[in-house]
Order: C-alpha cells, then sequence, then structure tokens
C-alpha cells in the first residue's frame, strides 16, 4: 500500500536568491564548478548561504554555445544585512571555485531583475589590472587574463525574492525505506525547474529544530523524531509506532507555486516505496515563516 500522507504543512520562510549561469567546455567540467561552488552550502544555520543546482540547460541556451548550469545562493531574509551576505556568497565562491575551474565562464541567469550587485567587476580585480570590459556573445562582462587562457564573468549578476525550507519527511518501517524514499523524492523534485536542494544528495539525515539548550546554539537535533531516543523520552518521543528511521528532503527555491510542485513531483516518487509508512513534514505553527506548503494539493492556495 501507498504510504499515509499526512494532512500538514511544510513551512518556508522568506529568503533573497541570486543565480549564476556557469557554462564549460563540456559537461566534466561543468560539473566540477558546481560541484565547487554549491560545496558547504546546506543550512544557513553555519553555512554563508544554501546553494544548489537548479537545473543543466543545453548549449543552444546559453550565450557562448557551450553546456550549461543554472546555480542558485539563498541567504534568509530576516537577516539585515542579508544583501552584502548575499553579494560576499556569491562573489567568494564564484571567484574561488569557478574562476579557478579550467574552461569555466559565468553569466547573470537573472538578468531581467532591477536589483543586481556588480559580480563581474569585482571579481576581475584579480587581473591585477590587466582586466578589461569587453561585451561577450551579446553581453556586457569582465575578461581577466588566467593562465588557461581567460575568464569571462558577466559584469552584474541579478537577485530576487525567494523561499527557503520547504520540506518533506520520510517514515520508514527500515532504513531502507526511508532513504530510499527520500532519493526518490529528491530526484524527483530536483528535476522541477527553479528549484534546488541544498543537502548532500538532496537528503538531511540530521534534521534540526529551531533553538538549543545550549545558548550558542541556534539549532540543535530534532529528538522527539529521533528514534533511538524514543525509549528515553517516553511520552515526550513524536515518532509514529513502527518507525525505525526518518529522513528528510528540504527544497529551496523562487517562489511557493514552484516549491509546491516540486513538493508534489516529491511525493509522487516516493509514496509506494515497500515499508515507507508515512510522508510527512516539518513546521512550527507559523513562527518560522508564513508560506505553507501543503502536502495535500487541495489544501494548496492557487
Amino acid at each position: 500500500m501507498p504510504a499515509t500522507i499526512d494532512d500538514t504543512y511544510a513551512e518556508a520562510f522568506r529568503s533573497i536568491y541570486a543565480a549564476v549561469l556557469v557554462t564549460a567546455r563540456d559537461r566534466y567540467w561543468l560539473d566540477q564548478a558546481v560541484a565547487a561552488a554549491t560545496g558547504n552550502a546546506s543550512s544557513t544555520i553555519l553555512c554563508d548561504c544554501e546553494a544548489g543546482l537548479d537545473r543543466y540547460v543545453g548549449p543552444a541556451e546559453t550565450p557562448d554555445g557551450r553546456p550549461g548550469a543554472v546555480v542558485q545562493f539563498h541567504v534568509p531574509r530576516f537577516h539585515k544585512d542579508r544583501e552584502a551576505r548575499l553579494e560576499r556568497s556569491v562573489l567568494v565562491r564564484v571567484s574561488q571555485n569557478v574562476l579557478t575551474c579550467p574552461t569555466a565562464a559565468c553569466f547573470n541567469a537573472l538578468p531581467d531583475r532591477e536589483t543586481w550587485f556588480p559580480l563581474g567587476r569585482k571579481l576581475a580585480y584579480f587581473g591585477d589590472g590587466h582586466q578589461y570590459p569587453a561585451e561577450r556573445f551579446g553581453r556586457r562582462c569582465w575578461v581577466v587574463p588566467i593562465l588557461g587562457g581567460e575568464f569571462v564573468c558577466e559584469r552584474r549578476c541579478g537577485w530576487a525574492d525567494g523561499l527557503m525550507g520547504g520540506n518533506l519527511w520520510f517514515f520508514g518501517a527500515t532504513a531502507d525505506a526511508a532513504l530510499e524514499a527520500a532519493r526518490l523524492g529528491a530526484e524527483a523534485a530536483s528535476g522541477v525547474p527553479g528549484v534546488i536542494l541544498p543537502f548532500p544528495g538532496g537528503v538531511a539525515a540530521s534534521g534540526s529544530k529551531a533553538g538549543s539548550k545550549y545558548k550558542f546554539a541556534v539549532a540543535s537535533t530534532y529528538a522527539e523524531y529521533c528514534p533511538t531516543l524514543r525509549d528515553k523520552l517516553g511520552d515526550r518521543s513524536k515518532l509514529p509506532a513502527g518507525v525505525v528511521s526518518v529522513q528528510e528532503i528540504i527544497i529551496n527555491g523562487a517562489d511557493l507555486s514552484t516549491i509546491a510542485r516540486a513538493t508534489q513531483a516529491a511525493i509522487a516518487a516516493a509514496k509506494d516505496v515497500p515499508d515507507l509508512l508515512t510522508i510527512s513534514a516539518g513546521n512550527y505553527g507559523g513562527r518560522l515563516g508564513k508560506s505553507f506548503v501543503y502536502l495535500h494539493p487541495d489544501k494548496q492556495p492557487a
């Protein structure tokens, strides 16, 4: 039988995000650039941003006619210095991980936005005075001489309002069931353009709750859902009977409707996994964010 789908919602919160289009000579070097630029960006609990692959695009869709990938970078909107945080995160990651990747180039993936920062101009200072502005492929870019030839980066990087924290929980009667459901769900959600799943393989094995018994920690393990703490917590455990493992996926994206589509794709892909008992989601009753992603699609506002 298919898993039970809880009548609940995931609680997403507002972000601002930038998106860049990375290109390279071939898929091998493109993947190297994307992997490096999105490394250590699973959770803003301790990472500078949450980043991930949005989608691959073919040579017909890129300015330079080469294989490409759109990458998103999110920071929570509640930070007072959010724009500065986002700009620095993108500048550091592109300059250290895309500029350094053989054959790579970087373009603005949000060219129609009025909000932007001068990514290309700031990155170009690596050229030590030899950098120069030029129009390349119909885009206004900075060109930086490098040992491998030259690095081309569009002068502007657009940013926009987004959402973070869409999520699904997969409750398994076996550890394998929970993990397989999460893997299939993450794979399906990733296929929806406009979203990223920032955790390793799209899956967060640790989960978390806001707050901690330790004043220096802003988040901690969600003890009430940890299978190994069921006996210790007794009545305080919220883990359903028969569940021995829980896996979670996190979905960030451009807007609520896009995250909702990715959520439904994930549910459809995972619900028939044998020994998967329930698909649920985490929320804090509206205390974290005001954007609700309902697991039952008839509850989702149009």
